[in-house]
């Protein structure tokens, strides 16, 4: 019940209407609230407001529509047929419930400015070239000079307004109660009591007669009450005769008097009853249908109010997951940190110590050489010529050689004081600054669209689609089909399509079929399973990419000729490998005993030859006396009887039990042709230029044949 609240409440004071009225948009507005935001227009505006005012202050109960402008093409608002005419735009103002009112341009009257004429109780007349705007839609109609009871007071919603406010004015107690009456808990709409739970189950058990009742709960009950007698409607234009009829033209409730001497006399008219009673179904058929869309909704909040905790418990998980990936990272880059350090702390402790074994190799040799230095002057200090020749020489020399040491780079440092090492970080900072989320989950399963997938003979066509909501992406997808008799699944189609058709299944067979997608993460979940039942019967025709060039196909590719002398061979267009099959040809031509052959054959048989000449072909040709089996070049089984023009042969195929045999006029021809026939067979035929036939498929076997056991089940074609 609080939903309806803000239907009951007038758009412009945002309080519960009281005296609504109908404007011709059909929405509601105060009558007080609607003598608020009138506009005065000018005389030249309106030349229909000079016409006086003759209802005065009388009441009203309908609105005449025929007297009301609907549409008006000048400024898309209501306008000039009848008592109203358009009016100029105004500035707009909100009302307390934020819908734009549009106020008076200029101060109103004096007296239109108080609800109620002094001690009278009734409301003023309405200034003469007024307009109305409506608060909702904004369209704007001038009134006539009936002033605001032209509109039809809406009775129905006063009385909705009042049963709602009696119903939120204080709770509802029980009628049984003998003292200190308890809160009702329901109401039987049956027996108009409003009941508590120990008077329900004591006056009113669910059982009997009283389980057919209806129990609804006591603010539905007590809106649903009468308050007051239904009031019975008087005509706008004759205020002494009652509305018992509805202009189904107009669209309005109208008088006896109406349709004699009104504007409704030649209008197609009916009771006012049962066009109640019709409006009111429609009103309920409506109902009814807002009623599931209302129940949809309320499902479909539940399920995005469950999507808010799903994404909720999500966001914290995958927050979580973020976190421990980042700082695992943080923790690697932590570690080769480590290690590069190491490297430093090991390059910093070499150059020491080469720089150190340097010092202390050159302080050793500095000493020998200050030593020697030192020596050498005082030798040079000594005055005995003898003794210093004595030694000079070997002096001179080892001078020399501790010069040539310090000469030969031995003052030169053998490690720079500057480290080598250059920290590449420029890759790890583009890779951190292209760190960004990829799609890692595999796809969702898809959905097999129902209304695009069908079978035509032994082909299927199967179409699909992604899950609407699905944002991962897909690289391909993976169709599967069974064997058509219950098998295990395999691959028929890989790739980026989202449809497919196959073709070469077996007829009267149910296939299975199943779809999954997938991307470089992974591969899918199924989809659900569709069962496809191909063709019952084996409809085929000759097919012209399989003929030989002279063949000359005609009547839809049933009937085949040719146009040299010598056999060529056409197939025809649907091959078989399960089953039994059973076709005839009607001899159309035949000149000069000819011997066309009949049989079936591999895909890659000669088409240059009679049929049964090579290994890929079982055949029987026939000429006007007699025939003979033929496969591989080997003639067998030499039987009489032949074709002549109107002739019929039929071939019969039966995988059940591995065999083809041969009829001419519906008697079969020798024994059995073959038998051990296993694979995919075609149908065939081989003639020359004196020979037309036409193919009959898809017929049922001869009654003297009896099929195999698994196929006697139904499976045949």
């Amino acid at each position: 019940m609080d939903e309806m609240e803000e239907e009951l409440k007038c758009p412009v004071c945002g309080s519960f209407f009281r005296e609504p009225i109908i404007l011709p948009c059909s929405h509601n507005i105060c009558l007080a609230c609607a003598r608020n935001i009138l506009v005065q227009t000018p005389d030249a505006e309106s030349p229909q407001s000079s016409r006086a005012s003759g209802s005065g202050v009388s009441d009203y109960d309908y609105l005449d529509l025929d007297k009301m402008s609907l549409y008006s093409e000048a400024d898309s608002g209501y306008g000039s047929y009848g008592g109203f005419v358009s009016a100029p735009t105004t500035p707009c103002q909100k009302s307390p419930n934020g819908v734009r009112v549009f106020p008076p341009t200029v101060p109103p009257p004096p007296q239109a400015q108080h609800h109620l004429l002094p001690h009278t109780g009734v409301l003023p007349p309405v200034p003469r070239n007024s307009c109305l705007t409506c608060p909702q839609c904004h369209r704007s109609l001038t009134l006539d000079d009936r002033g605001l009871r032209g509109f039809p007071k809406n009775r129905v919603l006063e009385g909705v307004v009042d049963r709602y406010q009696q119903s939120k004015a204080a709770a509802l107690k029980c009628q049984l109660c003998e003292k200190s009456p308890r809160e009702a808990t329901v109401m039987c709409e049956q027996c108009d009591v409003f009941y508590c739970d120990p008077c329900r189950l004591r006056c009113h058990p669910p059982r009997g007669p009283l389980a057919k009742h209806r129990l609804v709960p006591p603010a539905q009950g007590r809106i649903s009450r009468r308050t007051s007698p239904r009031k019975i409607s008087t005509c706008t234009e004759h205020e002494l005769e009652n509305l018992s009829m509805y202009c189904v033209q107009c669209k309005t409730p109208v008088c006896y008097q109406c349709l004699e001497d009104g504007k409704h006399s030649t209008h197609e008219v009916k009771a006012l009853g049962a066009m109640w009673k019709l409006h009111k179904g429609q009103l309920s058929q409506a109902l009814n249908v807002l009623s599931d869309r209302a129940t949809e909704a309320k499902e479909f909040l539940v399920q995005l109010r469950n999507m808010v905790q799903h994404i909720q418990e999500n966001g914290v998980e995958f927050e979580a997951c973020l976190v421990a990936q980042c700082d695992a990272l943080i923790e690697a880059l932590n570690r080769r940190k480590a290690q590069l350090l190491s490297r430093v702390t090991k390059e910093h402790e070499h150059k020491l110590s080469v720089v150190r074994d340097q010092i202390s190799h050159c302080t050793v040799k500095l000493r020998q050489t200050t030593g020697l230095m030192e020596y050498c002057l005082e030798v040079i200090k000594e005055n005995d010529p003898s003794g210093f020749l004595q030694i000079s020489d070997a002096l001179i020399r080892r001078v020399h050689m501790t010069e040539n040491q310090w000469g030969k780079g031995s003052l030169t440092p053998r490690m720079s004081s500057d480290f080598d090492l250059t920290l590449d970080s420029g890759p790890l900072l583009q890779t951190i600054h292209q760190l960004d989320f990829v799609q890692m989950k595999v796809p969702a399963a898809p959905i097999l669209q129902l209304e695009e997938c069908c079978t035509q003979t032994n082909s299927a066509t199967l179409s699909w689609k992604q899950p609407p909501l699905s944002t991962i992406a897909v690289d391909g997808y993976i169709l599967e089909l069974d064997d058509g008799n219950g098998g295990q699944f395999r691959e028929v189609y890989v790739g980026t399509e989202m449809i497919c058709t196959v073709d070469g299944l077996h007829f009267n067979s149910t296939y299975k079929s199943r779809v999954k997608a997938f991307n470089s993460s992974g591969v899918g979940q199924y989809s659900k399973t569709l069962v496809m039942q191909t063709s019952e019967i084996a409809w085929f025709t000759f097919d012209p990419a399989s003929a030989h060039p002279d063949i000359i196909l005609s009547n839809d590719n049933l009937t085949v000729t040719c146009n040299s002398y010598d056999d060529r061979v056409v197939m025809g267009n649907t091959g078989f490998s399960r089953g039994v099959h059973y076709w005839e040809m009607t001899i159309d031509r035949y000149d000069n005993h000819p011997d066309p052959a009949f049989g079936i054959a591999r895909v890659d048989v000669m088409k240059d030859v009679m049929l049964g000449k090579d290994d890929k072909a079982w055949a029987m040709y026939v000429d006007n006396n007699r025939s003979w089996f033929m496969h591989n070049n080997s003639h067998t089984n030499r039987t009489d009887g032949g074709i002549s023009k109107g002739a019929t042969v039929g071939v019969l195929l039966d995988f059940s039990r591995g065999i083809l045999l041969f009829l001419i006029n519906d008697e079969q021809q020798g024994p059995v042709a073959f038998n051990t026939l296993e694979g995919m067979y075609y149908p065939a035929i081989s003639l020359n230029r004196n020979v037309q036939v036409t193919l009959h498929s898809g017929l049922p076997i001869p009654d003297f044949y009896t099929p195999g056991e698994s196929e006697a089940a139904g499976s045949v074609c």
